[in-house]
């Protein structure tokens, strides 16, 4: 059984929030201050997280960051705020995904169960050697999940990583968007594709010598994104 943390100092928000996925198989524990939530995030093993921005004690830009240092463990930020800084910032953090409040309960049951989903089928993947990728000084290894760019290792998140694998893989080939929200987020009628936009930028601020010219990602206007060989 999966086990999801929600921190959310909003009693009634929590409540409900964790009734809803619990009546959908997960278990669930609610802290409801940023203190208590970010200890127990990096000290129990939880599968997924729910966090609020807006926190006492501790807030989740602040958990966010925390929380990536030392685990890949999906996040999900939930927000009243509307504005694209927030999104962006949370997501430049390493959050994996960024809703709005008030949203329904069964999206978020929905967009829990599609991000499981996808990390379990990462982590549950067997694989015989490891698999190297190197392409002009940068160095994938697909298997341990490690990137170098000129035998410097780089920290990735889990989205970044797998949107940087995924295009690697594919040299010269011209992905929309979309195509690239489908492939790595794998939903095709929850989220933002703004979020590959930020983790393009996160990508290339670790790989590429010069942001404004990258000789490794390029943007294809009016089109996506393409891995240059």
């Amino acid at each position: 059984m999966s086990k999801i943390l929600i921190i959310e100092d909003e009693e009634a928000i929590a409540d409900l929030e964790k009734d809803y996925l619990e009546l959908s198989g997960f278990e669930v524990q609610v802290a409801n201050d940023g203190t208590t939530g970010l200890k127990l995030a990096l000290t129990d093993n939880f599968n997924l997280v729910i966090l609020d921005l807006m926190l006492p004690g501790v807030d989740g830009f602040e958990i966010c960051r925390r929380v990536r240092d030392e685990k890949n463990t999906p996040i999900i930020m939930v927000s009243a705020k509307k504005d694209d800084i927030d999104k962006i910032r949370g997501l430049g953090l390493g959050a994996d995904d960024y809703m709005t409040k008030p949203f329904s309960p069964s999206e978020l049951v929905a967009r829990v169960k599609a991000h499981l989903a996808r990390y379990e089928r990462l982590i549950g993947s067997v694989v015989e050697e490891n698999k190297i990728i190197e392409i002009r000084g940068l160095k994938i290894d697909t298997t341990a999940r490690r990137v170098w760019i000129n035998g410097e290792e780089k920290n990735f998140t889990t989205k970044e990583f797998d949107l940087l694998t995924f295009l690697a893989s594919h040299p010269n080939h011209v992905y929309t968007k979309d195509e690239l929200f489908r492939e790595i987020w794998d939903m095709e009628s929850i989220g933002d594709i703004a979020t590959v936009t930020v983790h393009i930028k996160k990508i290339r601020e670790k790989i590429e010598y010069d942001t404004s010219n990258p000789q490794y990602i390029e943007t294809i206007w009016g089109v996506g994104y393409r891995f240059k060989m």
